[in-house]
């Protein structure tokens, strides 16, 4: 198959990279040979015509973010590649599989941190990683949750390695962003590349928002047929809040902020012109310490005064539940395949990648041996902030990190510098590889269901391992084939 892409593509060269697309999977079938092929036909004048169009089609939709840091901009758009990542139906399957054991993994540790402690008794996670996290909320302790459930709205991000091995490199179990991209991304290829998809069987993304609204609704307290739900957004100056009101939408339900709640006799009313309106479930995207003035931060402007009182009393229910943070600390994520084997006696379907933990002396001394061969990242920043990738690092920020892990041990990680796999990406020079990763959706309530597919996020920079939007990342509809060409079945037109 090679061949194909020598001819239509002579200077593109993923290197010792595993390629999203080029890369031999014989459950892949036809569809990376004819999506070649017609991108080919297309031709790259025609191709940088259509992806402009995507891309004022995103501004004209407001489907954008904000980048705090970037003094020269309030809003931009998520730089989109019309060139998509095709996963087959094997490696599908093995990835949904892989995110449910993980998801059902971090809730029952999170019932378990805000329970029993047994984990903790018996010696498998350090009592101090849990109870001098941030994130960790005392105020949660023998609170259970309908269905055992915590995280209701988890993104697992997943890599691929020069092997072509899929390996988790990060729980979200906060209040993960980035799905609406992920349906958005969708549209945008039927409306902009049809004649790139036509006869090819793919998993549909459109089903989110109903399953969503489902979850909250099973979670909301009993004796309410038909639970009101409502989205809680810190407000237009939230760098989501596209999302947010993205989201409202799919679920078909109000999108609010704090100063539209209130809370009366322990029990949550949104405000409406027709008089206050019981509220039964509420999708947060606010983080923990705005959430209620009353039990957080005293200052805060952004929630609702007595929500935790309504909420600990039974009459009204949160998701993702308060707390979860402290599941999703990159040094926890270094114990989740003990976590994954002492909760569910199993091995992680997907591994970890590799972890030196600077907390304790073993890891901090591998660490400051090896940082120039190591990815170093702060605990408890995200979006790409504050991470040092060792091999490409000068002298003066080698040293810089060193300072930074030896003042504060117990806030840094170290992991192996991998080879991420690359996608053909339209880029100034042509179709060249671009680093990509990978972050599955998944929407829990009494059951886990995972978005085929997710948001493949993209380094447009050449060379760049950062895929964070923040740090000049975009994004690619990613295809999750319907038919297992492994088996035999089915065909593209």
């Amino acid at each position: 198959m090679s061949e194909i892409f020598d001819s239509l593509w002579p200077d593109y060269d993923p290197g010792r990279f595993f390629c999203e697309l080029t890369a031999h999977r014989a459950d892949a079938g036809p569809v990376p040979r004819l999506l070649a092929e017609r991108l080919g036909r297309i031709g790259l004048p025609d191709l940088r015509a259509r992806a402009a169009q995507a891309e004022t089609d995103l501004i004209d939709l407001g489907i954008t973010f904000t980048v705090y840091s970037d003094a020269t901009a309030i809003d931009r758009i998520l730089p989109f590649d019309c060139i998509p990542r095709v996963l087959t139906h094997g490696e599908w399957d093995l990835l949904e599989r892989a995110c449910k054991q993980r998801v059902a993994a971090l809730n029952l540790f999170l019932g378990d941190v805000y329970g029993k402690h047994r984990i903790i008794k018996d010696g498998v996670i350090p009592a101090d990683l849990v109870f001098n996290n941030s994130n960790y909320r005392p105020e949660m302790q023998d609170f259970p949750v309908p269905h055992g459930t915590y995280a209701h709205i988890c993104g697992i991000d997943i890599i691929r390695d020069e092997f072509g091995d899929f390996r988790v490199l990060e729980d979200n179990a906060r209040t993960p962003s980035g799905v609406s991209y992920v349906i958005e991304n969708r549209h945008l290829m039927l409306r902009t590349f049809p004649d790139l998809m036509a006869g090819i069987k793919l998993m549909p993304v459109d089903d989110y928002g109903r399953r969503l609204r489902a979850a909250m609704s099973e979670i909301a307290p009993g004796g309410h047929g038909d639970p009101q739900v409502v989205l809680l957004s810190p407000g237009i100056y939230n760098s989501a809040y596209f999302e947010h009101v993205f989201l409202a939408r799919e679920m078909g339900v109000p999108l609010v902020v704090g100063a539209d709640l209130v809370v009366e006799n322990e029990r949550v009313f949104m405000r409406t012109t027709a008089g206050l309106k019981p509220v039964h479930t509420i999708y947060r995207r606010l983080n923990d310490d705005y959430l209620d003035p009353a039990v957080f931060k005293a200052d805060s402007m952004l929630g609702v005064r007595g929500l935790i009182g309504a909420w600990r009393a039974g009459n009204v229910a949160i998701a993702n539940a308060v707390g979860t943070g402290v599941a999703d600390d990159k040094a926890v994520y270094a114990y989740m395949p003990r976590i994954i084997k002492y909760y569910l006696g199993e091995e992680p379907l997907i591994k970890n990648v590799d972890t030196h933990i600077c907390r304790e002396a073993e890891g901090l001394q591998y660490t400051l041996d090896n940082l120039d061969k190591l990815v170093t990242k702060p605990v408890g920043e995200s979006g790409g902030y504050g991470i040092t990738i060792g091999p490409r690092a000068s002298k003066e920020e080698l040293e810089a990190s060193r300072a930074a892990i030896l003042a504060d041990p117990g806030n840094w990680i170290s992991q192996p510098m991998i080879g991420l796999s690359v996608g053909p990406t339209l880029a100034e020079e042509g179709i060249g590889p671009r680093h990509l990763d990978l972050r599955p959706f998944i929407i829990t309530g009494r059951e886990s269901w995972v978005l085929p597919g997710g948001l493949s996020r993209v380094a447009m920079k050449r060379g760049s391992l950062i895929v964070n939007s923040s740090q000049g990342g975009g994004s690619k509809d990613t295809w999750v084939l319907a038919e297992n060409f492994a088996a035999g079945e089915g065909g593209a037109a």
